[in-house]
């Protein structure tokens, strides 16, 4: 009964006309077998007050308090999102995320290898993932702020908006704080696991190499910091698709608290 009333209550706040209503009746019935729960949905929708729990008292939802439970399922995402990527191989191991080598170096690295140089290759692309998934852990302070500081108006629009719609409030919002945040953890970073020194012994050795060395020039701390932004990012979208497609996502203590 509690998993069927999680799963109701977010589709309750989109219905907002009496056309939406007969439209999501229909499709309630679909979703939700049980009676008394459909009830309860349509109640919390149109503002009636005719569901009731056995100890006589209303047990309407808020829109208020489904925004509420949609901030707090957006912060147990993004948390999630954030310790997943911070793991060893958080990065490296994520073909949708994984920090590829930079285009100058890309363009040359099969030519590299057959001058010998294919170990420092795959040392400089592993370290730079490994520098990612050393800065990234900094992006949760900031990213839950942000959803803690998000209006009441905004997370209205990020309901009924896109897949990523809470993703690019975040970029709006911490993009540039999260670009200051990371560029100094990732160029320490990138000197505590080795990217530096292999980027530079690479850049050396290439020099010696006709037609390769004036290719393999890019500003590592820069090129490593936005490549862990991007990925950062798409995992928090991924995290919000599953806040809106899979209703196991949307299980927050709120919403449990209130259907017990």
């Amino acid at each position: 009964m509690k998993k069927s009333y999680l799963i109701t209550s977010i589709l309750a706040v989109s219905i907002t006309s009496v056309t939406a209503y007969a439209g999501w009746a229909d499709k309630l019935k679909e979703v939700v077998q049980d009676e008394e729960v459909q009830q309860k949905v349509l109640d919390t929708a149109t503002g009636s007050n005719t569901s009731s729990s056995t100890s006589g008292q209303t047990t309407n939802l808020s829109t208020e308090t489904v925004i509420n439970g949609l901030k707090e399922a957006l912060e147990v995402g993004s948390r999630r999102a954030i310790e997943e990527i911070s793991q060893p191989g958080g990065y490296l191991d994520n073909q949708d995320i994984r920090i590829p080598l930079p285009d100058g170096i890309n363009k040359v690295a099969t030519l590299l290898k057959k001058y010998g140089l294919e170990s420092q290759v795959t040392e400089f692309e592993e370290s730079m993932n490994r520098a990612a998934e050393k800065a990234a852990p900094q992006a949760t302070e900031l990213i839950v702020g942000a959803v803690k500081e998000m209006s009441f108006d905004d997370a209205k629009k990020i309901y009924s908006g896109s897949d990523d719609a809470a993703t690019q409030y975040f970029k709006e919002k911490t993009s540039g704080k999260l670009r200051e945040l990371f560029q100094p953890t990732v160029q320490e970073s990138l000197g505590q696991v080795g990217a530096t020194r292999y980027y530079n012994d690479l850049a050396s050795e290439a020099k010696e190499i006709p037609f390769v060395g004036d290719k393999v020039n890019v500003d590592l701390d820069n090129y490593v910091t936005e490549e862990a932004l991007n990925g950062l990012f798409t995992m928090l979208a991924v995290e919000e698709k599953k806040i809106r497609e899979n209703p196991a996502a949307r299980t927050t203590d709120l919403l449990k608290q209130l259907f017990q």
